[in-house]
């Protein structure tokens, strides 16, 4: 990345309206500070509670503040996806809305960017439950075993990488818990080097954490037959 580039910030949200603002002003002093041209994405995916007000109320006090609006709640996959493909700067990042990561880390990412590398990171002291960090080993597994991509975590929501990176693998089909596998597995396969960086977590303080119900694990694997079977075709 040049000093010129310039940089989309994607953030997901369901039911985040005690975190949201917190998340986008973080953002927004980060990216005011390191970056010359940047917007923030909200993508509000079906919230009930009230994230998408805050957030249309924060994008009336600031331009680069733009909401991407779900009426109903369409999956994590889908809400990233929405997001990218509303990006138009140079790079897109993206993080959890949530207030379990901390912008300020992307600084540690930049100097690893560049046309031919994603740079991802791992959480390296994970605050989350025992069963959701094995989940999440079991789920590692299972998609080295299926696709053989292995990275040390896999859906960490701290990522960075060129907009024609994504815009090389497109479509991303998975609307659920199995996108950025896809993601990273696509990449993979069209040559983009994929570089690990640990990145810190800190606990959830507001709100509840979605995900990881027998729902979404049974997408996810419906998801994956489906993967196998495109790569296979293709």
């Amino acid at each position: 990345m040049n000093a010129n580039s310039s940089l989309s910030v994607v953030l997901p949200a369901h039911n985040e309206e005690e975190n949201i603002k917190n998340t986008i002003d973080k953002c927004l002093s980060y990216a005011e500070k390191n970056f010359q041209d940047y917007e923030i994405i909200v993508v509000n995916d079906g919230s009930v509670d009230r994230t998408r007000e805050v957030v249309e109320k924060l994008a009336t006090e600031n331009s680069a503040i733009k909401l991407v609006n779900h009426k109903v709640n369409q999956g994590y996959g889908s809400a990233l996806r929405s997001g990218f493909n509303a990006a138009v700067k140079d790079y897109i990042f993206f993080m959890d809305s949530d207030g379990q990561f901390n912008i300020s880390d992307l600084s540690g990412f930049l100097p690893h960017t560049s046309e031919n590398q994603v740079v991802i990171g791992y959480r390296q002291n994970r605050a989350d439950s025992f069963i959701r960090s094995l989940n999440a080993w079991l789920y590692g597994l299972y998609i080295y075993f299926c696709f053989g991509l292995r990275v040390r975590d896999m859906d960490c929501a701290f990522k960075i990488f060129p907009i024609d990176a994504y815009r090389s693998v497109k479509p991303i089909k998975s609307d659920g818990a199995l996108f950025s596998a896809e993601f990273l597995i696509k990449l993979q396969n069209n040559g983009y080097t994929l570089k690990e960086i640990p990145v810190r977590h800190f606990p959830r303080e507001h709100g509840t954490q979605s995900g990881a119900n027998l729902r979404v694990i049974l997408k996810m694997f419906k998801e994956s037959w489906k993967l196998r079977n495109e790569l296979r075709e293709n």
